[in-house]
């Protein structure tokens, strides 16, 4: 006797059309990682245009997927700035990988809720199992421990916040933390929304090295503890986003232990060339610090979104962060290990430790070192390409996968080289050929070129320099 097919509940699709749709969204996916060196880096689009194709009313009929699948290909997905693309030098590009993507699907699929033990035990584990791994590849104690965020800005708050529970039992009042001109604004911004008023932050201007001066720093904080202020962390770059460069992580270290002051490290960027052995010598004495932050969804090659805020002392997150609801209690009752909403700000979190646990899984840590050490050669390369051109100014050396120069044209002035640089950048966006950001180093806006991405070839950055000196030198 054949029963009646049960009639589908609310908001679902057939087991076939199901099957149907991911077999068109895997080929989606494919045809980006296999052919994205053959698309622009960024096609421009217009707001008029965008609208258009996406500023529609209240949806109250369904749709068919494939057609929503091709308004997505068609306005978004062809219309958008590629961060993995190999000639995508702007900003700190994210790389990303085929096994992360994968692992975030599987993630979102099975809508993983990761804020404690209780429920998803084993995404629980795997999520302490990686940041042991990221504990040993830092070198920090087995004290340490840490939680995964959504990236570098939540992981310097959350940072930060540590300290501020830690140095000052949250009271920020006449409290002063210390930093360079280089460190990156989330740095400000983390701590404006812990409380911390602008008269707080110390911001150094760094050396001609575009690094923090330890003598301006030691002269602050003395005259600081002269007018009653109560300094209480440094903040240490260990990569900047303008230049990659280091500060110096020891001498800070040893200044901070004497003088009973929090070392915080941001390395959101440059912290993960620790795992290649050229990076490990340019960042020695990263391992000291307090708490470090580190981006994996920018030089460990994960999906957007990825961040990691590593503490020295784990139980110093969860005397930050911990708060007792009567809601929560079958979750406290029943935990053997660490829930990691004790942990930082997040109740509800996704499960962002899969796609870095099957990355490195699935790879190895060789595979990650060698990807890494060819975004340090790439800056390298590109550095000894334009010193065989005397028209380019290296206005500062390849460190850690980045470089700065500009073009220099005889008898032109300050503001016209600024003006040309700067057309130089932005012709060279508009063709969709390669994208790299300039910036500002001491009054002069330069070029920038960050090189991170492993599946960038010598050809890419001979095209790119070969198609900025052409922008230079037209009509000439």
């Amino acid at each position: 006797m054949s029963h009646p097919a049960r009639p589908l509940p609310p908001l679902s699709f057939s087991e076939p059309e199901m099957r149907r749709i991911m077999d068109k969204v895997s080929a989606m996916i494919v045809d980006h990682f296999t052919g994205l060196d053959t698309r622009p880096v960024t096609t421009p689009s217009t707001l008029p245009s965008l609208q258009a194709g996406l500023a529609e009313p209240l949806p109250m009929q369904p749709v068919p997927v494939d057609d929503l699948l091709e308004q997505v290909r068609t306005h978004v997905l062809e219309q958008m700035t590629h961060q993995d693309h190999p000639r995508n030098f702007a900003f700190v590009p994210g790389p990303s990988n085929f096994i992360g993507a994968v692992a975030d699907a599987l993630a979102s699929a099975f809508n993983t809720f990761c804020g404690a033990w209780i429920g998803p035990s084993g995404s629980a584990q795997i999520e302490i199992t990686t940041i042991e791994w990221l504990r040993e590849l830092f070198e920090f104690p087995e004290t340490a421990g840490g939680l995964f965020v959504s990236g570098g800005s939540m992981a310097n708050m959350t940072c930060l916040a540590v300290a501020r529970h830690e140095m000052l039992a949250n009271n920020p009042f006449n409290a002063t933390v210390y930093f360079s001109d280089q460190t990156h604004s989330s740095v400000a911004k983390g701590l404006k929304i812990l409380g911390f008023q602008q008269y707080q932050l110390r911001k150094i201007p760094s050396d001609a090295h575009y690094r923090l001066p330890m003598e301006a720093l030691k002269a602050k904080i003395a005259a600081d503890r002269q007018q009653g202020l109560v300094p209480f962390c440094v903040v240490a770059n260990a990569g900047t986003t303008n230049a990659g460069m280091v500060d110096p992580l020891h001498e800070i270290a040893d200044f901070c232990a004497a003088e009973g002051l929090w070392m915080h490290v941001d390395g959101a960027y440059g912290g993960s060339a620790a795992l290649s052995p050229s990076g490990r010598k340019v960042l020695d004495g990263l391992n000291r610090a307090d708490s470090l932050s580190i981006d994996p969804h920018k030089w460990m090659f994960q999906p957007y979104e990825i961040g990691c805020a590593l503490v020295r002392n784990r139980a110093h997150l969860k005397e930050t962060f911990r708060v007792s609801a009567e809601y929560l209690k079958i979750i406290e009752e029943s935990a053997e290990q660490p829930n990691f909403s004790d942990y930082g700000v997040q109740l509800t979190r996704g499960f962002r430790a899969l796609k870095l646990w099957m990355s490195l899984k699935a790879f190895g840590i060789p595979a990650f070192r060698d990807a890494i050490e060819s975004g340090i050669r790439n800056a390298e390369t590109v550095e000894a390409l334009l010193r065989e051109k005397p028209q380019w100014e290296i206005i500062t050396p390849a460190c850690l996968g980045v470089i700065t120069f500009r073009y220099r044209e005889e008898g032109m002035s300050e503001q016209e080289l600024d003006q040309l640089n700067s057309r130089i950048s932005t012709e060279l966006i508009m063709g969709g050929y390669a994208m790299l950001s300039p910036t500002v180093m001491s009054g002069r806006l330069v070029l920038r070129m960050c090189t991170i991405n492993p599946r960038t070839t010598e050809a890419d950055l001979q095209g790119t320099i070969r198609r900025m000196k052409d922008i230079a030198t037209a009509g000439a």
